[in-house]
This record gives structure tokens, C-alpha cells and sequence, in this order.
């Protein structure tokens, strides 16, 4: 595809409908296709279990509403908050009375804010509280330990100038007392080292020395088309250090850590979600190989063992090629390429047994696809 055409494809604002190829909808046996919401747009999509009954259910932010699926069926519908449209999300318990609580951020404006589970998920108000009001353009969250002390946090990225903490990457940590406290204890790993309008962000331990370091992309000309990682330094009072994995990866979106070859070190996995195609990156030296270089915006990275052999696999979603897909790992770095369904776009996409039958479902975040839907893994049966 001619480069200018694919810069307007994926960065303007087409209509679905001059985008959609013309799929086969037929229905994959092996990934039954299961719709939770229909009929407006979806960019974040997560699951755990908030109600505390054992079984997961899906929070969504689902025509500018955040809402509750109950599962197993997922049919309940239960509106958490009326004020933001969120970008991404995640789940932790934050204030430590046992259940889930959501994070959420709003691409553009910010903030990044929580919503606190009440004692009854489904009848009790969610309150709204702030994580971060003087950050915008976050576009990506993710979970982790990032200062050993047993509770996770959560890292997020500044993908634009006009704040305070312009083209930068920051963790948070929740307070001591996170219901009464103003705003979530903040920790900048790259001030102004993120340019290019960054994108998701991951977690995992790179170099092996007991750290959780932090990886980041970026898709704009011409400060952006990087992938890179961040080493969280042993004194946490020294800078964090960047590390360039590669440039000139035209619309370079996400980049998560994972062993993908079984030697003991650390990889990593990418998408080009506002270019074409996904690669990894072979540690310890990162060098590059690439998984799939047909999927126009795959847009959405999710990892995990998705046909049970023992292996990280990954799947993705295109919003352009409008193909839903998982990567087969062999086991030693080898992949091939599985379409699960098409004529479905995500901008967000998560592996979690949906179904309690011990493996990994596909939830996705239709986005221009202007659905929720999740996909029944099948693969051992």
C-alpha cells in the first residue's frame, strides 16, 4: 500500500463502512462469537471478577457511559459512571477491602481516575475518585509492582505537550489513604523522552535483574515510529534509562515484554497499530523478526498461552483489515498466523477465560467495529 494512502487510512477519520473489506462473516467453530453490546463504539474492555460471586464480568466504556456486564451471560447492564469516555483501563483493588476496583483515563483531556467498587457492585454508587488530574493524552494503562512493595501500581503515558508532564511516560502508586487522598502518589520515568504522540504501554522485567521496567511506542512523524523500553534504575533517586529497540517502524503503537522462545530471557512483542503488520524482538539483544507483515492497524496486542501447549502466544485485532487473529508460537520464537473472525475492528483487545473452562478467551473493544464481543476459545476441544 502506497505510503500517503495508508497515513490517511490510518490516521484520518474514515467512516467504517469505506474501510470494512467485503469478509466472509461465517462463524470460526473454533472461536464462537459471543456479542455483549452492539451499536456504538468501544475503545477499552476488561474483565475480572467484581461482583465477587467467582465468575468474571466485562466493564466497558460504551457510548460515553463505563458499564457493568454481569457474567456468565453478560446481559446485566449496570451504568458505573455517566462523565467520561474512557481510552483504557484496568482492574486492581485500590483501597484493599478485598474487590476490584476500575481505572480508567480520558485520551486528550485526562485525568486518569478511579472507581471505587461499592459494597454492593450492582446497587451501590461507583465513586469517582482522582488519580492524576494534570496529565492528559494518556492513551495506555497497565498493572504492576513497580517498587517492590507488594502492591500493584499503575504506569500510564502523556502522549501530548499541552500538560505538565508533556511526551513522557509516569507510574503511580496508590496512597495510604487512596478514598481521602487528593491525588495518587506520581513517579516520571521519561519527562519529555516520549515523542511522537506515544501509545500503550507494558511492564516486565527486561534485563533480569529483579526490576520491572516499563515499555513504550510511538506512531507519529517525526519524533514517533519507535519502539522502546525503559531500565528502572537500583537507586530509585537516578534517572530511568531509555533504551531504543528500533526506529522507523512506521505507526509503532504497543510493545509487551514475554519469553517467546523458552531460553529463560526476555522478549518482547509489537504491533505497528497504526501502520502494518507485527514483529518481535528476540532478547537479549532485541534483535528483530517479523510475525505478520499483512494486518493493516492491529491496533490491539494482548499475550498469553492461547492453545494450552506451554508457549506465550498473542493475538490482535485490525481495525483496518477488519480481522480478528492469533499468533501460534512454536515454541521457539516461530509464529503463524490464525484468523479467529473477520469483518471485526477492535482498538482494544484482552486473553481472560470468560467462560471458567481453564483457557483464554478473546474480549475485544470494537471501537469503529461499534461493538463488544468476545470469542469463545475452542482450540482443545
Amino acid at each position: 500500500m502506497n505510503r500517503l494512502i495508508l497515513i490517511s487510512l490510518v490516521g484520518g477519520a474514515l467512516a467504517a463502512a469505506d474501510l470494512a473489506p467485503t469478509h466472509d462473516t461465517t462463524e470460526n467453530p473454533k472461536w464462537p462469537r459471543h456479542v455483549v453490546a452492539q451499536g456504538y463504539d468501544a475503545d477499552t474492555a476488561i474483565a475480572g471478577d467484581v461482583t465477587g460471586d467467582g465468575k468474571p464480568d466485562i466493564i466497558t466504556n460504551f457510548n460515553g457511559h463505563t458499564r457493568l456486564f454481569v457474567g456468565p451471560d453478560f446481559k446485566q447492564q449496570v451504568v458505573l459512571d455517566e462523565t467520561a469516555d474512557g481510552m483504557h483501563s484496568e482492574l486492581i483493588d485500590v483501597d484493599g477491602d478485598g474487590d476490584l476496583d476500575y481505572i480508567g483515563c480520558v485520551f486528550a483531556t485526562g485525568p486518569v481516575y478511579w472507581l471505587e467498587n461499592p459494597a454492593d457492585p450492582l446497587k451501590g454508587v461507583w465513586t469517582r475518585r482522582l488519580v492524576d488530574g494534570n496529565v492528559t493524552g494518556i492513551h495506555g494503562l497497565m498493572k504492576a509492582d513497580f517498587d517492590g512493595d507488594g502492591k500493584l501500581d499503575i504506569v500510564g503515558n502523556s502522549s501530548l505537550v499541552d500538560n505538565d508532564y508533556p511526551e513522557s511516560i509516569l507510574w503511580w502508586s496508590v496512597p495510604a489513604n487512596p478514598r481521602t487522598s487528593a491525588h495518587w502518589d506520581r513517579h516520571v520515568v521519561a519527562q519529555g523522552d516520549a515523542p511522537g504522540r506515544s501509545h500503550y504501554v507494558g511492564a516486565g522485567d527486561l534485563n533480569g535483574d529483579g526490576l520491572v521496567d516499563i515499555t513504550a511506542a510511538a506512531k507519529n512523524e517525526p519524533q514517533g515510529n519507535w519502539f522502546a523500553w525503559w531500565e528502572q534504575p537500583a537507586n530509585r533517586s537516578t534517572p530511568w534509562r531509555k533504551h531504543l529497540l528500533a526506529e522507523d517502524e512506521y505507526g509503532a503503537t504497543s510493545v509487551q515484554p514475554g519469553d517467546f522462545n523458552g531460553d529463560g530471557v526476555m522478549d518482547l512483542f509489537a504491533a505497528r497499530g497504526h501502520g502494518t503488520g507485527l514483529l518481535w524482538f528476540e532478547g537479549p539483544n532485541f534483535v528483530k523478526h517479523q510475525v505478520n507483515e499483512e494486518l493493516v492497524a492491529p491496533h490491539s496486542l494482548t499475550l498469553g498461552d492461547i492453545d494450552g501447549d506451554g508457549d506465550l502466544d498473542a493475538a490482535s485485532v485490525s481495525r483496518l483489515s477488519f480481522v480478528a487473529a492469533w499468533f501460534e508460537n512454536d515454541g521457539k520464537g516461530n509464529f503463524t498466523t490464525h484468523h479467529i473472525y473477520e469483518d471485526q475492528a477492535a482498538y482494544d483487545a484482552r486473553l481472560v477465560d470468560l467462560d471458567g473452562d481453564g483457557d483464554l478467551d478473546l474480549l475485544v473493544a470494537g471501537d469503529i467495529g461499534l461493538n463488544v464481543v468476545w470469542y469463545e476459545n475452542r482450540l482443545q476441544n
